[in-house]
Formats: C-alpha cells, structure tokens, sequence
C-alpha cells in the first residue's frame, strides 16, 4: 500500500512537471515568433497579390507553407529559423516553387 502512494505521488509530480514543460516551450515558441529581434526592414509585397497584402513574418518556416518563389524567398531573407533551403546556396524550395 505503501508503495503505491509514494508511486501516485510520483505520477502526479511527473504530470505537474510535464504541463508546466509544455507550457515553458509554448512560451518560448511564442516569444521567438514575436520577438523583437525580427528585421525591422518593413515586408515587401506580394508580386501575385495586390499591393496592400504584405508579407509578415508568422511562424512558417517549411516550403509546403509557402504560395509563391518570392514568398519563400522573402522568408529565407528576413524571418529566424525557417527550413526551406536544404543545400544553404540561398535558393529556398527549389522542389516546389523555385524551380
């Protein structure tokens, strides 16, 4: 009987412990997305859109997230950790959009 109260209060530490990992790596995540060290150059726009959309930088770093060469381009330059040129010669997604 013993054993198992001290296993239910490892179980619930574990738990508390893991929800509060998570919520540490949300935290991080969100800051990192939103942090103040993105460029300051302003986004240009979108050849395929009209000129009041513009691109921002929020959260996509893969090809399959892109719509166009020039938007994954335009990520590669100015937004943090996206993964979307393989071979680092600068071209991103040349699979999908920048053939």
């Amino acid at each position: 009987m013993k054993n198992l109260v001290v296993l239910l209060i490892l179980a619930s530490l574990g738990w508390y412990g893991y929800g509060k990992y998570q919520q540490t790596i949300r935290l991080a995540v969100s800051e990192q997305v939103f942090s103040t060290d993105l460029p300051s150059e302003r986004p240009t726009t979108r050849p395929d859109r009209p000129a009041s959309k513009t691109y921002t930088c929020d959260g996509r770093i893969y090809c399959s997230q892109m719509t166009s060469c020039g938007e994954a381009t335009w990520f590669l330059k100015n937004c943090p950790g996206t993964k979307m040129d393989g071979n680092n010669d600068g071209i991103p997604c040349e699979r999908q959009w920048c053939k």
